[in-house]
This record gives C-alpha cells, sequence and structure tokens, in this order.
C-alpha cells in the first residue's frame, strides 16, 4: 500500500508543478496582476504539499527532524486552501469584498496553522512513528491534530463548491466560466477525500481494519489535486488546447481526403494549382484548396457519370440515409473514373450538377460531407 500512496503523492506532485511551470511561463506580461501572483503562490504551496508528501513516504526524518515533512505537508495545506480560496475571491469579486474576506481566510489560516503546530508538539510528533499520522493510532492529541488537519482542507472544499456555482453563472468569459466549473469537481473530489481520511482515522481508533480500501483516500487526493492543477491553468491553455484539436481535426480531413482527391488529380491534373507536397505547415490553406481540387476534378467527371448506377448498397444494411447517398456518390465517381480512362460517355450522363446539389457555403458541413465520400471511396476501392 505504501508504494500506491507514494505514487499518489508523485503524481499529485507532478501536475502541481507542470501546472506551475506553465504558469511561471506567463510571468512577464502577467507579474504585476494581483491574482496572478496569488496563483502562483498557491502552486508554490500545492507543490511543497505533496513534495513534503511524497518526502514523508520515503523517509521518516527531514532536515533531521522526524516526521517535519508530515508537519510541513500539512501547515503547506492549509496555507494552499487558504491562496485557493482567495484565488477564488479575485475572480469573482469585488476588490473591497476580496480584501476584506482574504483577510479573514488569512487570519484562520494562522490560526489554524499554529494550532496544528502546538498539538504536534505537545503530542511529541518528532517522537512518534510515522504510521501514527496516518491513522492516529488511537491516541487523542494526535488524533485531535489529524481531524483539526482534516476539518481544515474540508471547510475550504465546502465553501469553493457553493460558490463556483453562483460565479459561473455571473461571469460572462467562457474560459473563465470552465475554470470555476473544474474548480467545483476538484472541490467535490478533495471533499471525498477528507470523508475518506475520516474514515481511516475513526475505523483505525476503533479497532476496525479496512484493508485496502485505506487507499480511497490517496486516491481521491491525487485525482483531485490533478483537476484542480487543470482548473487553475484552463484559462490560459484552454484556447490553445482549442486550436490544437481544430488543426487536428483538418490533419485527419486533409488525410481523409486523399484517396479521392489522388484519383481525381490522376484523372485531371489541371485542377491543381500548384504542385502537391508532404508538408502540411499551412494546413488550412491546403484544406481548402484539396476540397476546391475535388470539386473541381468531379465537375470534370460529370459527363462521364451514369445517372443510372448506384453503389448505396455498399454502405451495408441499416445504415443512413446520408451514408447510403455518400456511398451512391463514390461508387459514382469510382465509374465515371473508368468511363473517362476508357473514353466512355453514358447515355444518361450527369453533365450538370454537383454532389447532388448540396449547400456548399458552409465550409466544415462540407469537409465533413467530402470526408464520408471518401471514405466511402476507399471502403469501395478495397472491396473490388
Amino acid at each position: 500500500m505504501n508504494t500506491t500512496r507514494t505514487l499518489c503523492f508523485v503524481i499529485a506532485a507532478l501536475s502541481s508543478y507542470a501546472a506551475l511551470v506553465y504558469r511561471l511561463c506567463q510571468v512577464r506580461r502577467s507579474w504585476r496582476d494581483n491574482a496572478y501572483r496569488t496563483l502562483v503562490l498557491t502552486l508554490v504551496l500545492q507543490c511543497l504539499t505533496f513534495t513534503m508528501g511524497a518526502v514523508a513516504m520515503v523517509s521518516t526524518r527531514f532536515l533531521g527532524v522526524g516526521n517535519l515533512a508530515i508537519l510541513v505537508m500539512h501547515l503547506s495545506a492549509v496555507a494552499f486552501c487558504v491562496s485557493a480560496q482567495i484565488i477564488l475571491l479575485r475572480w469573482a469579486s469585488a476588490a473591497e469584498e476580496v480584501v476584506r474576506k482574504a483577510r479573514y481566510w488569512m487570519i484562520t489560516g494562522i490560526v489554524l496553522n499554529v494550532l496544528l503546530t502546538a498539538l504536534f508538539l505537545i503530542a511529541d510528533g518528532p517522537g512518534r512513528p510515522a504510521t501514527d499520522f496516518n491513522t492516529g493510532s488511537g491516541q487523542p492529541l494526535v488524533l485531535t491534530y489529524l481531524l483539526v488537519f482534516i476539518v481544515s482542507q474540508a471547510v475550504p472544499c465546502v465553501t469553493i463548491f457553493r460558490q463556483c456555482g453562483p460565479y459561473a453563472r455571473m461571469t460572462g468569459k467562457a474560459s473563465l466560466r470552465q475554470a470555476l466549473r473544474l474548480l467545483s469537481v476538484a472541490a467535490v473530489v478533495l471533499f471525498l477525500y477528507c470523508l475518506a481520511r475520516t474514515v481511516n482515522i475513526l475505523t483505525a481508533a476503533c479497532g476496525v481494519d479496512i484493508g485496502v480500501w485505506q487507499l480511497a483516500s490517496n486516491v481521491f487526493s491525487a485525482v483531485g489535486i490533478f483537476t484542480l492543477s487543470l482548473s487553475l491553468t484552463i484559462s490560459s491553455w484552454e484556447t490553445s488546447a482549442a486550436k490544437l484539436l481544430d488543426w487536428a481535426r483538418s490533419y485527419r480531413s486533409y488525410r481523409a481526403l486523399y484517396p479521392l482527391w489522388r484519383d481525381l488529380y490522376e484523372s485531371s491534373p489541371d485542377i491543381v494549382l500548384e504542385p502537391p507536397g508532404p508538408s502540411v505547415s499551412d494546413l488550412n490553406y491546403r484544406l481548402h484548396r484539396r476540397v476546391i481540387e475535388i470539386r473541381d476534378g468531379w465537375r470534370d467527371l460529370r459527363p462521364y457519370i451514369d445517372r443510372t448506377a448506384n453503389g448505396a448498397g455498399g454502405a451495408g444494411a441499416g445504415a443512413s440515409e446520408e451514408s447510403r447517398q455518400a456511398f451512391a456518390e463514390a461508387a459514382q465517381i469510382r465509374q465515371a473514373l473508368q468511363a473517362k480512362r476508357t473514353g466512355t460517355i453514358p447515355v444518361d450522363n450527369k453533365d450538370a450538377g454537383d454532389f447532388d446539389d448540396r449547400d456548399t457555403d458552409n465550409f466544415t458541413s462540407e469537409v465533413a460531407w467530402l470526408t464520408q465520400v471518401a471514405s466511402a471511396y476507399r471502403r469501395l476501392s478495397k472491396v473490388s
């Protein structure tokens, strides 16, 4: 179980450091912003908390003092919760309200840390086995110390969850709204950590062994911190991630259209304005060119398309009407390419019109439709 606990601490620490490094890359343009400085401080405390957790799992002494890593982890966790609450206030409250409530949270955090330090020393924390601070081992002072710590974590989770919903509805920024929703999810998961940790302590105090279920608290902690790291950084990387996803979708469409484009290009080389190449540095332009070239190649084939041909059956039983239409178009293109090679012009040819006169004003819809036709064309090529 210690290996799993250590792994959970490492995952939480790595996600914290990743979020911190990402935010520090914006230090030049954002350092004057109070909310940014508070966010960086929060991430530093988050990193310290889970670094100390990992240290405590591999060594009982830190800087020569027994269980000091555990105490530092708990103190920084309290400060981290206070800082996260202040971030939420800065995101969603007026400046005057932020100052007043931030002062309240800072005083509360200081009082809690002084209380935890006093309980740690009174309970002879440096001289106790490290396992005592995992379950309490039935020692009243250690139990009190652990329960105070859990309450200090649970209360901010509840307040953050209660505030995120109204704040998300109030804000007009989509990225901030998404961050607040993720923050509320993180608060729920971390509250589950507090509940699981409380169960571990109370069952141990009652002499009940719950076995592997003790690890639930560590899992909830790792998942919650990972989600929290996402929520604290999403406002800065969401736009970049959306652009990356758009690029990936465009590239997938660009590649999917290739078999259809290639055969049309071989049939009508004049449709290409510039020599084809492997570069996708200007993907948006190349995708537009590929769609236009497919359309031009299709128009060149119109005299060779047999209106009576129907390949809709290639879609298979139960296929949608749109899928059947895509297979019908693909089959007509295949037959037209063969007819052009042999110089055979059908009696009832399709000398006018387009892909069943589909609306081509919406480029996204057109790409989606041509991708379906290209997919059907590729499948028909494999069958023949």
